[in-house]
């Protein structure tokens, strides 16, 4: 029964170090989604929506399952699909840092990004410092932010975009079928997330039946609050 994370934009495996280092786990399965972080591409993979959530769902069948799903950002958009459409794959599920919900709109580098032509302006100078600092005022310790910018490239950036432009309407798509969700839940989220609202965390939580931790902190929990997340974790798949 392993604990599988799934990171998000424009984030790798690492991103999930500070926690796995702080839980008493040794079945933790943390892969790199296909385009990041020199993660290759399978044959006639588009970088889509629903090519991420069939590749994930791939990934747990190999593995003995159910499994405890993690997700955070985009890696907790693809738990919730799956939770969704392969319920038996899923012991527990948690997820925070991104919304399907109806009421929710893309924040402004996201619809940048799902513009043709701007976002390739726009990835064009992501590179470098500009993506540290930006990172960086965004929440993420300074280190984090100098080891991510350096395993961002230009297939990661292609990925990025292609996966954005399959989703400009996720938050209906994929909406109707949270209610197929059964396994427990647990949605955390930051109080100061400046991408998504805590009230999108509620929302996912009245809608599951999942509890919601609203935590001091801004998107990235997992690394802003390392400690309060693994425990939180721990007690969740406990309690299941």
């Amino acid at each position: 029964m392993p604990v599988v994370f799934v990171h998000g934009v424009p984030d790798t495996h690492h991103v999930w170090s500070p926690v796995i280092a702080r839980i008493d786990r040794a079945d933790v399965v943390a892969p790199d989604l296909p385009g990041f972080g020199g993660a290759p591409r399978p044959d006639g993979f588009a970088a889509t929506k629903d090519d991420y959530v069939a590749w994930l769902v791939e990934q747990l069948r190999r593995l003995d399952g159910p499994v405890d799903l993690v997700g955070h950002d985009w890696g907790s958009l693809l738990v919730q699909r799956v939770a969704s459409v392969a319920p038996d794959l899923v012991r527990t599920w948690t997820a925070g840092g991104a919304a399907i919900d109806p009421d929710y709109e893309w924040h402004d580098m996201a619809k940048l990004w799902q513009t043709p032509e701007v976002g390739e302006q726009v990835m064009a100078v992501m590179a470098g410092d500009a993506v540290v600092d930006s990172l960086a005022g965004a929440g993420v310790p300074r280190d984090h932010a100098v080891a991510a910018a350096t395993r961002l490239d230009d297939e990661m950036r292609a990925c990025i975009l292609a996966l954005y432009r399959s989703a400009v309407e996720v938050q209906h798509e994929w909406a109707p079928d949270l209610d197929r969700i059964t396994a427990p839940g647990l949605v955390l989220h930051g109080a100061r997330d400046p991408y998504v609202h805590p009230d999108h965390a509620r929302y996912l939580g009245g809608r599951t039946g999942a509890r919601v931790e609203i935590l001091d902190c801004g998107h990235w929990w997992e690394l802003e609050r390392p400690d309060e997340v693994a425990a939180l974790l721990t007690a969740h798949w406990a309690a299941a």
